[in-house]
């Protein structure tokens, strides 16, 4: 993956909880709350374990974003996944989404304007998806520290309409930069 730049490859959304979101021609984020029409729109949380825990929480998940690049690694370990089948809204080619420092902002297609929260924690409904998938999305680096590679999340500033071949630019915030964590 190549740094700052990049592209929109697919675009999901679905306005019932299930894991997978199929694809659309395009989607419409909303300043403050995410996609227009999608059940994790909103400007409380809308994940069911995050609501179970608090729900007046701030939903720091309005967009969900995974890098393409994801699935061919996991294909080399026999598993099949396809752009919206994690569950994203928006999914990329040739940026460094997990590189990214926590407060970008990713300016998507013409208009809209996306900051970057933090990595999407998985879960066990990846499994589910496909029996042994988590594993290859949350592993362990050399020192035992926990790495998520299934994307990252984000809060729409800025709204409008995206879709497949739409060009990704970041906006890297002011040093000192805050690495990503799980949101």
């Amino acid at each position: 993956m190549s740094g700052t730049r990049g592209t929109v490859t697919a675009v999901s959304s679905n306005d019932e909880y299930s894991f997978t979101k199929p694809n659309r021609e395009s989607i419409t984020l909303l300043p403050g709350l995410g996609v227009a029409g999608d059940v994790h729109a909103g400007v409380t949380v809308k994940h069911r374990s995050r609501v179970a825990q608090d729900p007046t929480q701030p939903n720091l998940r309005q967009v969900h974003l995974i890098h393409q690049e994801l699935f061919g690694e996991v294909a080399e370990h026999g598993f099949e996944v396809g752009p919206g089948q994690l569950g994203e809204n928006v999914t990329t080619e040739g940026i460094d989404l997990l590189g990214l420092p926590t407060g970008t902002l990713l300016h998507i297609g013409p208009e809209a304007v996306i900051e970057v929260t933090g990595l999407r924690n998985p879960c066990l409904q990846i499994d589910g998806f496909q029996n042994g998938l988590l594993k290859q999305v949350v592993g362990r680096d050399a020192e035992g520290h926990v790495v998520r590679k299934a994307g990252i999340m984000s809060v729409v500033r800025v709204g409008g309409e995206i879709r497949p071949g739409d060009t990704i630019r970041a906006e890297l915030p002011q040093a000192p930069h805050r690495p990503l964590e799980r949101v």
